[in-house]
């Protein structure tokens, strides 16, 4: 079997608080909500989905009313969009206004490529002005 590059991709992690979440990557970054649960049913976990409109990617943020695990980011754990320019700073003023708080790259190359905003669970989300493939 092969990967098909048009195959969707998810990537989840924990968050403490889906609701600065949502103001961080909805309000500020722009991204849709696909999916929203948050009736605290017991055993499941609420969950947040966002991603840009008609995109074959979507983040996935949870949190188990419960059990939360608290988030343990690292300076290396990157959420990186190959813009393909300079990231507008009115944007970044809206990620800031929305819970984010720009910071330095630990590996000085996003720094020269881009713009580093950590989240409000302090993942870091960075703004590149480069291009992929």
């Amino acid at each position: 079997m092969v990967i098909d590059p048009r195959t969707h991709v998810r990537v989840a992690r924990p968050s403490l608080d889906l609701a600065a979440a949502e103001r961080f990557y909805v309000d500020g970054l722009g991204l849709e909500v696909q999916w929203r649960s948050v009736e605290s049913v017991p055993g499941e976990h609420d969950l947040l989905m966002v991603g840009p409109a008609g995109g074959g990617w979507h983040f996935e943020l949870t949190r188990d009313p419960a059990r939360p695990i608290l988030p343990a980011p690292t300076v290396d754990d990157l959420f990186v969009l190959y813009l393909g320019e300079e990231p507008d700073e009115a944007l970044v003023r809206r990620l800031v206004e929305h819970g984010g708080t720009r910071v330095a790259a630990h590996n000085p190359y996003w720094d020269q490529w881009g713009v580093t905003v950590a989240d409000p669970d302090g993942y870091r989300l960075v703004l590149c002005s480069r291009t992929w493939g």
